[in-house]
């Protein structure tokens, strides 16, 4: 029986001493790890330039199997649907994410700061204040603010955090016992977001945030976007897609003033590939959206060079080549658009329809600058002789009713309207059909609004 004893006793040692030893060298590993971490940062205003870096980001960093992802804030806010959508890519992440909120983390900030596992705040940073804003900080209608609370709580409720305080720091009217009361929105100090569990701990640099999440040994790598990264998240920039538009209308616009196809073309062609190309590759620019967009072009074209004067088919034009540009900023399935993405395209149409406005404006102030001086070399394209009864310049309205019928030729080119030649006489003249070519034979076949409406002689 003893000895049966002794051989349980010895057994039992053994295994005793193997689990040690399992551990032990398990530790031993353990620390001898080098983690993995991937950093990149959010120090803009959040839009669709900061969601595209995200979503490489996050890309990059499964790429090289990272251990951790590190977010380097300092952000006042921006737009709500980027943010919710970075949020979005976060919150669905199988690597952990962490945020080193370096000065800032308003608005929009704080959303995304809320769905990272571990927040992390230098002395003197922020994070709160996440009220829906219009562009002249003048609060959003309560649709818009009941929507980022939702969000706000729902992201909260993801990472274990304190809901009701995440509404708070959107809507001024909800009470938080001994932390806020009606009437201002939460933004909370480091000591403040670590009492509350809105901060996992206080740090100077990145160096010490890691060290603070527990990481001993590590390998950062930083993101870098290439040329053509760089170039795109450029032109998706709100500014510089009102830029674009406004070369494509100011071009368009000046094509039509000048004989054949030029320069001009050219140039509003380049803009609409650089406006629609960016925002085609990042999902948001459909295919039906740009096709919208040329049916516009196509109306606006047979208003001027197939039906004489300017009406439905020219007005039309407006319209959808208008709603083609401002659609084509926004990431919307058909016209499905939610509370956040009406906004979006609220503020779509504006950049558009404002662009659209001094596009106009700014074409005709150059072209009195460029054509209607005859010492600019556009200039040359322009008439500039005066119209006096002694060259053959008549305005007689029994006259013009007499030219019915007669046979001449266009004096200048016809895009509908310029000048014809009949019997030694210039006339100003529409063309009733398409373009009219400088020196075609035409024939008028009748008299409008002061105007001789002629086609081409067949």
């Amino acid at each position: 029986m003893a000895k049966k004893n002794n051989i349980l006793f010895i057994f039992l040692l053994i295994l005793l001493i193997s689990f040690f030893t399992k551990n032990l060298y398990s530790q031993k590993n353990d620390t001898a790890k080098i983690y993995k971490v991937y950093k990149f940062d959010i120090k803009e205003n959040i839009a669709k330039p900061v969601f595209r870096k995200t979503q490489i980001a996050f890309k990059e960093a499964e790429k090289i199997n990272a251990d951790l992802i590190l977010i380097h804030m300092n952000t006042y806010g921006g737009e709500v649907k980027s943010a919710d959508s970075i949020r979005t890519r976060i919150l669905n992440s199988h690597i952990p994410v962490i945020v080193f909120i370096d000065n800032n983390a308003a608005s929009a900030g704080a959303l995304i700061s809320i769905a990272c596992d571990s927040i992390y705040m230098r002395p003197g940073a922020s994070i709160g204040a996440a009220t829906v804003v219009d562009q002249t900080a003048k609060a959003m209608p309560d649709k818009y603010q009941s929507y980022m609370r939702s969000t706000m709580r729902a992201t909260a409720e993801a990472k274990g955090r304190n809901p009701k305080i995440a509404e708070a720091m959107v809507d001024q009217r909800i009470y938080v016992a001994g932390i806020s009361d009606t009437g201002s929105v939460i933004t909370f100090t480091p000591s403040e977001a670590m009492k509350y569990g809105y901060c996992e701990g206080q740090a100077e640099n990145i160096k010490e945030v890691l060290k603070l999440y527990g990481l001993k040994k590590y390998k950062i790598t930083e993101q870098h976007l290439t040329a053509s990264e760089n170039i795109i998240g450029f032109l998706i920039n709100p500014i510089v897609s009102g830029l674009l538009i406004m070369l494509i209308v100011g071009g368009i616009y000046f094509e039509f003033q000048t004989p054949g196809i030029g320069f001009p073309l050219a140039v509003a062609v380049l803009a609409a590939l650089l406006y629609f190309a960016p925002l085609y590759l990042e999902g948001l620019a459909a295919n039906w959206e740009i096709i919208i967009f040329i049916v516009g072009l196509i109306l606006i074209g047979l208003e001027i060079f197939v039906i004489p004067g300017f009406g439905v088919a020219g007005i039309l034009g407006i319209v959808f080549i208008i709603t083609g540009l401002s659609l084509s900023m926004v990431d919307n399935i058909g016209f499905s658009l939610s509370p956040v993405q009406w906004t979006t395209l609220a503020k779509s149409f504006f950049i558009v329809v404002i662009a659209f406005f001094l596009a106009i404006v700014s074409s005709l102030y150059l072209s009195s600058k460029l054509f209607l001086s005859e010492k600019t070399i556009l200039g040359k394209f322009a008439l500039h002789s005066v119209q006096t009864k002694e060259q053959g310049f008549v305005a007689s309205d029994n006259m013009y009713k007499t030219m019915i019928g007669k046979t001449g030729v266009a004096h200048t080119i016809l895009r509908p309207v310029g000048k014809v030649k009949i019997d030694d006489d210039i006339f100003d003249a529409s063309s009733e059909i398409g373009h009219i070519e400088k020196g075609e034979k035409i024939v008028v076949v009748r008299y409008q609004a002061s105007q001789l409406i002629v086609k081409k002689e067949e």
